[in-house]
């Protein structure tokens, strides 16, 4: 339904959702118990550019991070219905891969500050 005053509305069945949450446990689940052995750690880490495009920016550990956080948010959606940790984290992780993949970025992102002192600071 769309509305003139905010974000449009659908309707879903109560077994629709079930499902949906059913499946998004499964997901979880399966990429957890993946995650248990080095051979499917590998599997998911070799999968993972299918996915998520510009992971290939990423470091070895940043993609294992990245794949815990995926895990774990996933279960957050699944265990207490919270759906935007799942979305935050796709989008930090990408912004992270847009800085990596562009060297002057990353170059003018991680370069030492100056030593300059710059007197007390004082709390307000």
């Amino acid at each position: 339904m769309k509305r003139r005053d905010g974000e449009d509305l659908f309707i879903s069945t109560a077994r629709h959702d079930r499902q949906r949450e059913e499946t998004a446990d499964i997901a979880a689940r399966m990429v957890a118990a993946l995650l248990a052995s080095d051979e499917g750690t590998r599997a998911v880490l070799h999968a993972l550019p299918t996915v998520f495009p510009w992971v290939r920016h990423l470091s070895l550990d940043e993609k294992r991070e990245f794949v815990q956080g995926l895990v774990d948010a996933t279960r957050d959606a699944v265990e207490l219905d919270v759906h935007a940790t799942l979305h935050r984290l796709i989008v930090e992780w990408r912004a992270t891969a847009r800085v990596l993949a562009d060297p002057s970025l990353t170059a003018q992102l991680t370069r030492a500050l100056p030593d300059d002192d710059h007197g007390e600071v004082i709390a307000p």
